[in-house]
């Protein structure tokens, strides 16, 4: 488990919420060799499992943004999306994978580091300029995020931000996103 003090897994915050996000990222399980043997897994289960943790990363995860409405990348984003839309008073959308959805609006193929993967957009759910707040648990490589934010565009939305709770920093995911603002909290 990282500790407070790991340099593994630093906090970017203001310092009114530096306290609570640190806690929180001291909740972050790490997992060796999963899925795959050499990758560091970082499992944020435990921080959703925690009351406080989950509140402090809510309350950043909205905060300095204007949007109408979240959505959230399966699977952990519609969790913390969903909870980042009760915060603030919106709805929110859940980007799927296929065959998950009775009515699809619109869908984008994309490459993750194990391979290749799709996102869909729930039909009737997005209204041009809607401002959007993609809401994810981590960015890794990019592909997912990125595929998010062109999805939303191509309903004639827009991205108000990206922001997720944890950025795998050598992965140089933000990169893929570009033209996007990219909000992470925490960063190993």
């Amino acid at each position: 488990m990282a500790s407070t003090e790991d340099p593994a897994i630093s906090v970017q915050v203001t310092d009114e919420t530096d306290h609570a996000l640190r806690q929180a990222a001291a909740l972050i399980r790490e997992v060796p060799d999963f899925p795959e043997p050499g990758v560091l897994f970082r499992d944020i289960s435990p921080l959703l499992a925690d009351g406080a943790g989950l509140g402090a990363v809510v309350t950043a995860l909205g905060r300095d943004c204007e949007f109408d409405v979240v959505a959230g990348v399966e699977a952990r984003g519609f969790l913390v999306g969903a909870a980042v839309a009760q915060a603030f008073g919106t709805g929110v959308v859940g980007l799927r994978k296929p065959g998950k959805l009775p009515v699809v609006a619109d869908r984008v193929d994309y490459t993750l580091e194990y391979g290749r993967a799709t996102l869909e957009l729930p039909a009737d759910t997005l209204r041009p300029g809607q401002r959007v707040l993609v809401v994810d648990d981590v960015l890794a490589t990019g592909g997912t995020l990125g595929a998010a934010c062109r999805l939303i565009r191509q309903a004639g939305a827009d991205v108000a931000a990206a922001a997720v709770v944890l950025e795998l920093t050598a992965l140089e995911g933000r990169d893929k996103i570009m033209g996007e603002t990219v909000r992470a909290l925490l960063r190993a």
